[in-house]
């Protein structure tokens, strides 16, 4: 495949399959996590889903387990063109609402969904770091507002589904609209805020709207996920050569709540 992620390596298998391995031994338990769940959810949503077909075992000079998964047509909405983006927004949030009442149980959120799915004060110590890197180069006490505003709620009704990575590498496009979700190493089930963070770093404008709407959580959840959404930006701004748009993603933060 032309583009690779970090925690795995990809290759076509066919016209059909592809074949999934994991990039290092930290990223075994994702994948086994997948072939685990991903047959059970894969039933229950309403787009298709990478689920595994067979599973490989360590040898022939590869130290760790592999899978060979359903190949998904399409590209990635950071590659797509002639996207409808209202539309797309809308059936992300559907989406994500079937997945959040897909049957349990499934993996509590921890270290293995790198603890998405918790409150998002689980990163408080690197949201301060960032802070103290960045120094004046961010509104220091509208960003500190928003992450208080974050911690002082939490997930209360029974934990539910969530992916734990929506993002434009993981959503694939055709014909202009949502046709496959991909990548769910990090899913498990907790609280759904995580799976938000899209909202400020990829959607803009009436896109966010539909996209709140067809979600349909709370405003304490938009709130933790405005949170989720502070801590990756300020933690990309704050490496060295980081990419200004991440600077973007901070001000849309600090601009817009988006919960109404």
């Amino acid at each position: 495949m032309p583009r690779q992620g970090w925690d795995n390596r990809t290759f076509r298998l066919g016209d059909q399959l592809s074949v999934r391995l994991p990039s290092a031994e930290g990223y075994v338990a994702a994948v086994e996590k997948e072939n685990r769940w991903l047959p059970e959810l894969a039933g229950h949503l309403p787009l298709p889903v990478p689920a595994p077909v067979a599973v490989g075992r360590p040898g022939a000079g590869y130290p760790y387990p592999w899978s060979v998964r359903q190949w998904l047509a399409g590209d990635t909405l950071g590659d797509a063109a002639g996207v409808d983006r209202l539309r797309l927004a809308r059936d992300l949030g559907e989406f994500l609402t079937v997945l959040r009442q897909a049957p349990g149980p499934g993996p509590a959120g921890g270290r293995h969904s790198f603890f998405r799915g918790c409150p998002p004060g689980a990163y408080a110590g690197e949201v301060e770091q960032a802070l103290r890197q960045l120094g004046d180069a961010v509104d220091v006490r509208a960003c500190r507002a928003v992450w208080a505003e974050a911690l002082d709620s939490a997930w209360e009704s029974a934990p539910v589904w969530f992916h734990g990575d929506i993002a434009v590498g993981n959503l694939l496009v055709r014909d202009g609209r949502l046709a496959a979700v991909i990548d769910f190493g990090t899913c498990g089930v907790g609280d759904p805020a995580c799976d938000l963070v899209i909202a400020w770093n990829t959607l803009a404008g009436a896109e966010r709207a539909v996209f709140r709407d067809a979600v349909g959580l709370d405003r304490q959840t938009w709130q933790r996920a405005r949170g989720w959404a502070l801590w990756k930006a300020l933690i990309m701004l704050a490496e060295p050569g980081a990419d200004p748009a991440w600077r973007h993603v901070v001000d849309q933060v600090l601009a817009d709540p988006v919960s109404g």
